[in-house]
């Protein structure tokens, strides 16, 4: 359980394979241990949220003069910050729900100061729906899982990903 921990931290942190690779055979492999195994994951991706929400803070406050001058000044980065103060919850849901990188979140959700406990709130709701999700893929259809991760994990990520970039554009740009 303890390299679960550490691979799910990794996985949240640098690495960009999704942890539902492992994930799901282990869960299959030891189906009593299933919600466990999702427990871990999720805690060890709350960990790593709470740690590049600090490195998100960090960065501004030691570069953020620097970063917002670079990409397009205060006014840009003060609209920015009020759009995601006011939807920055629905935000870190909709990332921390479909596959892709969970890092967009936590290094947003630091360097705006969007409040800590929303920001884990919405990390552990948006990843227990995913965790907890292929838990109970795996207790409702077993070794047929994999079969179904593997056929429509590409397609079902891509059109979230579509759906959550066209969201993002109308929320953060419109």
């Amino acid at each position: 359980m303890a390299l679960l921990f550490l691979a799910s931290i990794l996985e949240t942190l640098i690495v960009p394979i999704p942890i539902e690779l492992i994930l799901i055979p282990w869960m299959i492999s030891q189906p009593s241990a299933k919600w466990r195994l999702a427990a871990v994951a999720l805690a060890g991706n709350l960990t790593a949220a709470l740690i590049g929400y600090g490195l998100g803070g960090l960065a501004m406050a030691q570069w953020g003069d620097t970063l917002i001058s670079l990409f397009g000044g205060q006014q840009a980065y003060s609209n920015f910050e009020s759009r995601f103060d006011a939807n920055g919850f629905q935000a870190i849901l909709a990332v921390g729900i479909v596959p892709i990188p969970f890092q967009i979140a936590m290094l947003v959700a630091g360097a705006s100061h969007y409040p800590l406990p929303l920001f884990l709130l919405a990390a552990l709701i948006a990843r227990g729906i995913r965790y907890f999700g292929l838990a109970l893929l795996v207790a409702l259809v077993g070794n047929s899982a994999t079969r179904l991760w593997r056929r429509h994990s590409k397609p079902v990520g891509a059109v979230a990903l579509l759906a959550f970039a066209v969201w993002a554009y109308f929320l953060f740009v419109s």
